[in-house]
């Protein structure tokens, strides 16, 4: 019997994706948390076969929480399921050790099809984003400003050019609005700009925003 943990705070989704992979997955058990102590929780008192993590959470972001989950669970295979392009934090996650990632508008069966390929041994990607990551292949290695960003940072910056003010990303996040114009502060130092209207015009620039 197939065990899954599912880590979305939209409980809706949760369902979904239950109903979805108990149709692909015959048997399988499921487990739920809607935010990353609730997942950690989940962690303690069960054993997983495998792992879907959404990326946005509240407070500690899913970035941090799969970090965690690895020091807690290095054998676990993670299959990152978030709503932000690929172009955003596919690489992140995967850097950070998840063995793949999907967007959620990527179409049912590609689900099924990524759990059975990170639950067999290997790592899963889409066509379009397996293509990219060949063609930075032998590139030069200097990294473009938004590369420096930590992972707060650069989720900070990406709602930033998606419209969102301080006030708002602090309330998504469950931070202080104190604490995001920090994180705002270091992206506007590190990106080399002076305003939240310049990090907008970057983030098109580079293609970070759809």
């Amino acid at each position: 019997m197939m065990r899954v943990l599912i880590v979305d705070d939209h409980a809706i989704l949760r369902r979904g994706l239950k109903a979805l992979l108990a149709d692909e997955f015959h048997g399988a058990a499921f487990g739920e948390a809607s935010d990353v102590r609730q997942a950690l929780e989940q962690l303690q008192k069960k054993e997983w076969d495998v792992a879907l993590l959404d990326i946005t959470l509240p407070g500690k972001n899913g970035l941090d929480l799969l970090k965690e989950l690895k020091v807690a669970r290095p054998k676990l295979p993670v299959l990152v399921l978030s709503a932000h392009p690929e172009d955003q934090f596919a690489i992140r996650a995967l850097k950070a050790g998840a063995e793949g990632y999907m967007t959620k508008e990527s179409a049912p069966e590609e689900l099924a099809k990524a759990i059975r390929k990170i639950l067999a041994g290997g790592r899963y990607v889409s066509p379009a984003l397996a293509e990219k990551l060949a063609l930075t292949v032998g590139q030069d290695s200097t990294r473009a400003p938004h590369e420096t960003l930590s992972d707060r940072e650069y989720e900070v910056m990406c709602r930033i050019a998606s419209g969102k003010t301080v006030t708002e990303i602090a309330g998504e996040l469950s931070l202080s609005a104190k604490t995001i114009s920090t994180y705002r502060a270091r992206v506007l130092e590190k990106l080399g700009v002076k305003n939240s209207a310049e990090i907008v015009r970057y983030a098109i620039r580079n293609g970070l925003v759809i």
